[in-house]
C-alpha cells in the first residue's frame, strides 16, 4: 500500500519547521515518496523551493499552508485547484493585512496537559512570544475562512488544529462541536480527520477518539506524520527554534519541547506499518493526492497591459513614443538609427513585452514631472529604446553597446516562456523615492502591487548568539564574542572554535561541541522574512491572488511572501527602484545649475570636461561615485582616464571578474605601451581588433564576450 505525505512544514514556518524544502525533496526521494505537500505556518512561504527540486525529481509538490485563527487554533488547508489556489492567497492576504485584536491573546500562556498528565501541548498563541511574528500577525477569522474556501480542503489539523485543541482543553463535546463548524464550511467531502502517530505514551486513547467523531460525522480518516523536519538528526534545531520561540532555554523549556524525533519525513512503508489498525487512513493519502491538481506552473500570473489613453494598441503607442524620442535626442535620424530601432522594437514587439516599457517609462515620467532624478542601470543601457524613451541616459548607438546583452529571442524561464527584461531604475535615495513607490502602489492599487521578499537566514555571530543563548551561556561571553567577531560568515568551524575560545568559550567548556553541531545544522536556514531593498512586483488584476501579501515593517509598505528569485522562477515580473545618496546629490547639483543659468539632463553632461579628468589622474576623488574606494584611487594615476570610455574602463577593472582573471594589470601596462596589444591569434586578428581595440586586446566587458561568440562561433545573440 502506498502513502503520501500531506502535511509538512519546512523552516518557512518561522521557528517552527527545521528543514529547508530542499532538504525534504531530498529526503523523500531518499523514502520514495511520490508526492509531498508543504503546509507552511501562513504562508505559501517555502512553495517555490519545494516545486523547482520537487519537479525535478519527479516528485508531485503539492500546495497549501496551516492558517492560524482568531481563536488560537491551527487549520491545515490543501489546494485543490487554481481558484483554491488563489482564494488561499486572498485569506492569507485578508488574515496578515486586516488589522484586528486576536482571541488568542486571551488564551494562558502555559503548557496545557492532557488527562493524566499524558501529553504536554504548548498553547497555539506561543507564536506570540516573539516579536518577529508580532510584526506580521496572522489572524482569520471563521466568516473568512467560509468565504475564501472554494478549492480547498481542510485537515483537522495537529494539536494546534481546533479538534484536537478543544478535545484536550474542554473534552469530547467541544472537539464534536469544533468539528461541526469545520463540516459546515468543507462539507462531508472537502474536510479530512487527520491522524497522526509519534510514539507518545496516551496518543492511542486520542486517535481513538478522533476515528470515532469522524465515524459519527461520516468524514474520512487521513494519517499524516505532521512533518518538521527531513531526518531525525534536525530534531536538535527544532528544539533549538523552540526555544527562540518561546524566550527559553533548553534547560527551562521542559515538556514544552516535542517528546521525541518522530516528527521526520518517513516512508511510505512505516507509514503502512504504524497506521496498521487504520488502513483506509493510508489510502485516502493517495486518493486525496489525486485530486490535488494544482502545482505553480498554473499560477496564472500576468504582467499589466499599459492603458493607452486613447485606446490605441500597445505597440503603436510604444512605437510613436520611440521616434517621437529620437526627434528629441538625435534630431535627423541616418539609417544605421533607424535599424537599430527597428530591430529593437520588432524583438520588443514579437515577445509582448511592450506593456513593459510602457509602464517603465511611465514611471520615469511621473519621476520628471515631479522633478524626481532617474535613470536605468546595468543592461537597459544597450538599448536604444530605453534611451529614446528616457528611461537611460546612455547613447548605445554612440558607444557600439551591444542589444543582446539586454534582451534576447533565445532566453528563456524555467518555464520555457521567454525571460523578461530587466530595467533597475536608480532614485534618490529617502523621500523621493518613497514618493516613486508609493505612486506605484496608488496605481495598482488595491493589492496589486508588493515590494518583493528578502529572506534573513541564519549566518554568522547573530547566529552563535541565539544559539548561545538557548544552551544558557551567559551575556558575558556572548557579549565578548560579538565585539571580537565583525559581521558576516564562518567559513570553516575551525574559525568559530578560534572565535569563541578568544571570547572565553574554551573548546573543552562541556555545551561547546553542542554549539558547534547546532550552528553547522542551522546555518543557511530561514530566519524571518524582510523587504527587498527596492524590488516591486506589480500583476493584472489582484497580486493577491497569485502570492500571499503582508505588511512589512516599514509604514505603508506591503510585501509579496516570496523573494526576488522564486519569483524569477515562477515568471513574476520585478521592477527595482533603487535609491542611491549620489542621485540626491546630483539633483541638488543639477538644481542649482538651472538656477545659475546652465540647465543640464543626465544624457547631456558633456563628457570632454578636462579639469573633470585632471582631477581623476591626480586620484582627487573623494566623495565622487564609483571611483572613491581606495583600490580605485590607487589604479587612477596609473590608468590615466581621458575620456568617457576610459572612466567606463577604469570602473571595470576594480571588480572581482577582472581581477581573478588578471586584466587589470595587462590593460594599464598596454596603455602606458609597456606591452603591446594581443588579439588572441594572429588568424582572427581582423574579427577581434574592432571589439577590443578599445581595450586593447583585453575581454573586459560582458558585451565582447558576447560579440566574439557572435563572430568567431556565428552564434546567434540568443547562443551567445
Amino acid at each position: 500500500m502506498s502513502y503520501v505525505e500531506l502535511h509538512a512544514r519546512s523552516a518557512f514556518s518561522f521557528l517552527r519547521g527545521a528543514s529547508n524544502p530542499e532538504d525534504l525533496v531530498r529526503r523523500a526521494v531518499e523514502v520514495e515518496l511520490p508526492a509531498l505537500a508543504l503546509l507552511d505556518r501562513d504562508g505559501v512561504y517555502g512553495a517555490p523551493r519545494l516545486y523547482g527540486p520537487a519537479s525535478e525529481h519527479q516528485i508531485r509538490p503539492r500546495v497549501g499552508a496551516e492558517l492560524t485563527m482568531a481563536d488560537g487554533s491551527v487549520v491545515p488547508l490543501l489546494v485543490t485547484s487554481r481558484t483554491g489556489y488563489q482564494n488561499l492567497c486572498q485569506l492569507i492576504t485578508e488574515a496578515k493585512l486586516t488589522e484586528r485584536a486576536s482571541g488568542a491573546l486571551a488564551t494562558p500562556r502555559t503548557a496545557l496537559t492532557a488527562s493524566r498528565g499524558e501529553t504536554s501541548v504548548p498553547p497555539a498563541d506561543d507564536q506570540l512570544a516573539d516579536p518577529r511574528d508580532r510584526k506580521r500577525p496572522c489572524y482569520a477569522t471563521w466568516e473568512e475562512l467560509a468565504r475564501y474556501a472554494d478549492g480547498l480542503i481542510a485537515l483537522t489539523g495537529d494539536e494546534d488544529g481546533p479538534v484536537r485543541r478543544a478535545w484536550r482543553t474542554a473534552g469530547p463535546a467541544a472537539a464534536d462541536a469544533a468539528l461541526r463548524q469545520l463540516s459546515a464550511i468543507f462539507g462531508r467531502d472537502r474536510l479530512y480527520v487527520e491522524l497522526q502517530r509519534h510514539l507518545i505514551r496516551g496518543e492511542d486513547r486520542e486517535i481513538k477518539a478522533l476515528a470515532d467523531l469522524g465515524a459519527a460525522h461520516q468524514l474520512p480518516l487521513l494519517a499524516t506524520g505532521g512533518v518538521n523536519y527531513a531526518t531525525r538528526a534536525a530534531r536538535a534545531a527544532a528544539d533549538v527554534f523552540t526555544c527562540l520561540r518561546l524566550h527559553t532555554t533548553l534547560d527551562a523549556a521542559g515538556r514544552r519541547l516535542a517528546l521525541n524525533n518522530e516528527r521526520h519525513l518517513k516512508s511510505p512503508r512505516e507509514m503502512t506499518e504504524r497506521f496498521r489498525d487504520f488502513p483506509a487512513a493510508i489510502a485516502n493519502t493517495v486518493r486525496l493526492e489525486q485530486r490535488l491538481d494544482f502545482t505553480l506552473r498554473d499560477l496564472g500570473y500576468r504582467f499589466p497591459d499599459y492603458p493607452v489613453p486613447d485606446g490605441r494598441p500597445m505597440n503603436v503607442f510604444l512605437r510613436e513614443l520611440t521616434y517621437a524620442g529620437a526627434v528629441r535626442r538625435y534630431g535627423a535620424l541616418n539609417q544605421k538609427a533607424r535599424d537599430k530601432i527597428e530591430k529593437e522594437l520588432a524583438l520588443i514587439m514579437k515577445l509582448g513585452f511592450c506593456g513593459y516599457f510602457l509602464i517603465v517609462w511611465d514611471i520615469c515620467r511621473f519621476a520628471r514631472e515631479n522633478h524626481i532624478l532617474v535613470q536605468g542601470r546595468g543592461s537597459a543601457a544597450n538599448s536604444v529604446v530605453c534611451y529614446l524613451l528616457g528611461i537611460t541616459a546612455v547613447d548605445p548607438i554612440a558607444n557600439n553597446l551591444l542589444f543582446e546583452r539586454f534582451l534576447s529571442e533565445g532566453r528563456v524561464g524555467r518555464d520555457g516562456q521567454p525571460s523578461w527584461p530587466d530595467i533597475d531604475l536608480d532614485l534618490p535615495s529617502g523621500d523621493l523615492r518613497e514618493r516613486i513607490i508609493q505612486r506605484v502602489y496608488e496605481r495598482y492599487q488595491p493589492r496589486g502591487a508588493a515590494m518583493t521578499a528578502n529572506v534573513i537566514t541564519y549566518r554568522g555571530r547573530s547566529t552563535v548568539r541565539e544559539i548561545g543563548k538557548v544552551l544558557g551561556f551567559g551575556d558575558d561571553a556572548l557579549d565578548r564574542f560579538s565585539s571580537l567577531y565583525a559581521n558576516g560568515d564562518f567559513p570553516e568551524t575551525l574559525e568559530l572554535q578560534h572565535q569563541l575560545s578568544m571570547a572565553g568559550i574554551a573548546q573543552k567548556h562541556p555545551r561547546a561541541a553542542a554549539l558547534h553541531a547546532l550552528y553547522r545544522q542551522i546555518h543557511g536556514l530561514p530566519r524571518h522574512l524582510g523587504q527587498h531593498s527596492g524590488g516591486m512586483i506589480i500583476s493584472q488584476g489582484q497580486l493577491d491572488r497569485v502570492v500571499p501579501l503582508e505588511n512589512a515593517s516599514m509604514p505603508g509598505r506591503v510585501v509579496g511572501q516570496w523573494d526576488k528569485d522564486d519569483c524569477e522562477e515562477l515568471g513574476i515580473v520585478k521592477v527595482d527602484f533603487l535609491g542611491l545618496g549620489m542621485m540626491a546629490v546630483l539633483q541638488d547639483t543639477f538644481r542649482l545649475c538651472g538656477e545659475r543659468g546652465h540647465p543640464l539632463e543626465l544624457y547631456s553632461i558633456p563628457n570632454d570636461d578636462g579639469p573633470t579628468f585632471d582631477a581623476m589622474q591626480r586620484a582627487d576623488t573623494i566623495g565622487v561615485f564609483q571611483i572613491e574606494s581606495r583600490a580605485q584611487m590607487a589604479s587612477l594615476p596609473r590608468m590615466k582616464p581621458a575620456c568617457f570610455y576610459d572612466v567606463a574602463m577604469q570602473v571595470a577593472i576594480v571588480r572581482p571578474g577582472p581581477i581573478v582573471g588578471n586584466l587589470a594589470h595587462p590593460l594599464i601596462r598596454r596603455r602606458n605601451n609597456l606591452e603591446e596589444p594581443d588579439y588572441i591569434d594572429p588568424s582572427v586578428e581582423a574579427i577581434v581588433r574592432p571589439i577590443l581595440e578599445r581595450t586593447m586586446g583585453v575581454i573586459l566587458f560582458q558585451e565582447q564576450m558576447l560579440e566574439l561568440a557572435m563572430r568567431l562561433a556565428d552564434f546567434t545573440g540568443s547562443q551567445a
